[in-house]
């Protein structure tokens, strides 16, 4: 079949090549097409991608001494060089030859340089990350790289993707090359940078500072401290509660932020924030807990999922280090994973890294600013955005101490707004030497160190050895900021609303070899109110890490597929509590017979999310309509400013708690309702709006759910995955969700031989035509795992190998 289909499209191709090679009769926003279909250089050559003879032996220039790269069964190379540079040349090389698209079109994204290759439709995205300093957050990280003493790793790296990019023909760009109809560039340490500072925008830059001031405004101080507290009274932080803390805790002693908070309201629409809900897990359980004796160390970053996947596996060895994991097609090394000795992970911390200022200008023209009575010049960054099939559009961006002006008023300049962000900041430690180092550790104090020159996005870093120690750092630059300082727009016309420097590393928070066998992490807040410093965030999660510390809590004589299926735990404390208080006021008397029959199945219900049950969609549409009813007074503003939403948390603590609230009432009826009267109308309004998926087939809780693998361009279909069969929830560990979840699950085992399992959702190749393009979905969506194959060495076959590819120098 797959011939006869060839041979059809091929004669098709060659009969319209010549026509179409010179007149694109779909318009411009299309390649030429003749060129595309051309079989000797358009897209038919883009199904070659898993031959053989893309992995034959090679002798490039660059490398020092030979390598040997052996690829199992899933594609995975596992990397054996004499030196760290000739292992991080053929990583990049690599890097280049399975995800050269990936890499090019991410560093596009962070440098606002989009509409060169995709036209006017991707303008308004490309100022925005000009605006918001993506190109200065680099421009600093690459100062700082230059200055280090593992700069030339970095250095290794890029040459490998450009010894790559260089080797190409046309007829072997990547099809998305061929589809935009533009050709690859030189690879860079700024496109490193910037695809670096993308995450960090992905990961650190959520904020609510614009929201809350508004809602501050609206609902005044009273009101905004009562349906907003900082805290939730039932969370289990990631540092167990009552850790001494082991610095000085007088040298932070800082007066309470300024209250003169801005009073009136901002226009601004925050476009392309990271969504709410990225998250992750990671634990490590000592050996006292488990069946073997052994640490065990967990890790399921959550992240938006794509295809090509975000992470890339790999193994490196040289005779410095043994280490496999995930690496990040762009960077250099492995940034979660284990070696001989220890294993390590991730999680996102969510402590507030932004802060937003109010301008008061000098003058009407704009070209200075009042700081402490003083008028300051701006400073001009002028951004010439190129448009494909357009002009260039020039963005005379102001700079000012706090940072880039990313919003301004054009009538008045009352609500031009600055912001200062952490990522910014030029790095002051050997950045990227600190995942290096972490590759190579042997114990603990390696890993302590190597957590020193860690700076942008914080995470929170769990730690296994096989000399049996288990930590957790919530590590990474942090803001000294006074008491409530960030939590709104602040005035920018004082440096006293400064941040008061950077947290030192020796006073983060931190524990090692804690009493209760384990330690753990799931996005929520990182301490108690005891720890010294004063933070706070946006997203600090309210149900896994309760979820999480609870389960690990219970269980003794743990085995890796314990804590595997703790991995797919599917359970929410959110449905848990959620539920049983929706029930409890829920006016039965005014349900027909048929919704009688939906509470039965509600009462019946394990609390878990998963694909086939119909009750999780009951659920969440239930406490949906619920919400929208309870919090109409938010809905008003949806399309004219932002404010902040009540946090599901604050929403059940009222319904459990405060029959009388003011707010329970609907603004579009006359008479003031009771919290049992919206409860009640949010069940009748669930089942009006799912009566049509009740009566046929796809009443469950994946149809209701949907979730998709796009492409990265998010409008090619063909080469997604939808719709698909994968339990679990945003609130439950197993967090999947529409277009985000588990990015990456690793368990690995820290005995006398490392034993690790692994899976992520998609494949190695980054082509679509692969057979390893996705061909890993499956299996993750399932919630089962492949055993790592940690090879001792290239002759090593005790897993099944594709091939071997042997890279030489050119001597």
């Amino acid at each position: 079949m797959k011939i006869a289909r060839f041979l059809l499209l091929f004669l098709v191709t060659i009969g319209l090549t010549w026509f179409l090679n010179t007149n694109n009769p779909l318009g411009t926003a299309l390649p030429p097409l003749g060129k595309l279909l051309n079989p000797f250089d358009g897209l038919w050559q883009n199904t070659k991608t898993d031959a053989a003879s893309s992995f034959k032996d090679l002798k490039l220039e660059g490398l020092k001494e030979g390598v040997s790269v052996v690829y199992d069964e899933r594609l995975v190379p596992h990397i054996f060089a004499q030196n760290i540079e000739d292992a991080l040349f053929t990583q990049g090389y690599i890097h280049a030859q399975h995800r050269l698209w990936q890499m090019d079109i991410s560093s596009r994204a962070a440098g606002g340089q989009l509409s060169e290759v995709m036209g006017s439709r991707t303008l308004d995205n490309d100022k925005l990350m000009r605006r918001r300093g993506l190109g200065i957050a680099a421009e600093n990280a690459v100062k700082g790289w230059k200055r280090s003493k593992t700069y030339n790793n970095v250095q290794a790296y890029i040459e490998g993707v450009n010894t790559y990019i260089n080797s190409l023909s046309p007829k072997e760009y990547p099809i998305e090359f061929k589809l935009l109809d533009y050709t690859p560039t030189e690879w860079t340490d700024l496109k490193t940078a910037l695809f670096v500072r993308l995450m960090a925008l992905r990961l650190n830059f959520r904020h609510h500072d614009i929201a809350a001031t508004n809602s501050l405004n609206i609902f005044g101080q009273e009101t905004f401290d009562y349906l907003f507290p900082e805290r939730n009274p039932k969370q289990s932080p990631i540092i167990p509660r009552g850790t001494a803390w082991n610095f000085d805790s007088t040298q932070v002693a800082l007066p309470a932020a300024a209250s003169d908070a801005i009073g009136h309201l901002l226009p601004y629409h925050q476009k392309e924030m990271p969504p709410e809900g990225i998250g992750s897990n990671n634990w490590a359980v000592a050996g006292s807990k488990t069946a073997s004796g052994n640490p065990i160390l967990c890790n399921d970053p959550h992240l938006g999922l794509t295809l090509p996947a975000v992470w890339y596996e790999i193994q490196i060895h040289t005779p410095e280090m043994n280490v496999y994991g995930v690496s990040l097609p762009g960077m250099p090394g492995v940034t979660i994973g284990f070696n001989e000795d220890i294993a390590w992970g991730q999680t996102n911390v969510g402590q507030d890294v932004v802060d937003w200022y109010q301008m008061e200008w000098a003058n009407e023209k704009k070209t200075a600013y009042m700081l402490d009575g003083q008028s300051k010049p701006v400073q001009y960054r002028v951004e010439q955005i190129k448009v494909r099939g357009g002009a260039t559009v020039i963005d005379s961006v102001k700079h000012t101490v706090w940072g880039p002006i990313v919003y301004e008023d054009e009538q008045s300049g009352r609500k031009d707004l600055a912001m200062r962000w952490i990522t910014h900041d030029e790095p002051k430690t050997d950045e990227m030497a600190s995942f290096l180092k972490l590759n190579t550790a042997k114990n603990y104090d390696d890993y302590s160190e190597a957590l020193i020159d860690y700076a942008v996005p914080a995470q929170n870093f769990v730690f296994a050895s096989r000399e049996g120690d288990i930590a957790i750092k919530v590590n990474g630059d942090f803001p000294i900021k006074k008491q409530g300082q960030g939590k709104f727009v602040q005035k920018g016309n004082t440096s006293a609303n400064a941040w008061q420097g950077i947290i030192p590393k020796t006073q983060v928070a931190q524990i090692k070899n804690p009493e209760r066998g384990f330690v753990a992490s799931a996005n929520q807040h990182s301490t108690d109110d005891s720890y010294p410093y004063y933070y706070n965030g946006p997203t600090f999660d309210d149900y896994r890490g309760r979820i999480l510390n609870r389960k690990l809590a219970e269980i003794d004589n743990i085995s890796v597929e314990d804590m595997m299926q703790l991995q797919n735990n599917n359970e929410s404390i959110f449905a848990e509590e959620g539920l049983s208080l929706l029930l409890q006021h829920l006016d039965r008397s005014k349900l027909n017979t048929v919704q009688i029959g939906l509470v039965k199945i509600l009462e019946d219900w394990d609390k878990q999310f998963k694909n086939e049950a119909v009750a999780p969609m009951l659920f969440m549409e239930w406490y949906k309509q619920f919400y929208d009813l309870l919090w109409d007074e938010m809905a008003v503003y949806k399309d004219s400013i932002e404010v902040l939403q009540v946090e599901d948390w604050r929403t059940l603590q009222l319904l459990e708690e405060e029959p009388l609230a003011v707010f329970w009432d609907v603004k579009d009826t006359p008479e003031r309702e009771s919290r049992t009267d919206i409860v009640t109308q949010g069940f009748l309004k669930m089942h009006e709006n799912l009566k049509d998926k009740l009566d046929n087939k796809d009443n469950n809780w994946q149809s209701y759910k949907q979730l998709d693998i796009r492409h990265l361009t998010r409008t090619i279909r063909p080469f997604g995955r939808y719709n698909l069969p994968a339990n679990g929830f945003k609130y439950s560990l197993n967090a999947n969700r529409t277009i985000a979840g588990p990015s990456w699950r690793m368990v690995v085992d820290l005995g006398e031989e490392i034993k690790a399992y692994g899976v992520y959702p998609g494949g190695q190749s980054g082509h679509p035509s692969s057979a390893h393009y996705d061909d890993m979905i499956d299996k993750w969506a399932a919630g089962e795992y492949y055993e790592l194959f940690f090879m001792k060495n290239a002759d090593d076959t005790r897993q099944n190998r594709l091939f071997t590819q042997e890279l030489g120098n050119v001597k």
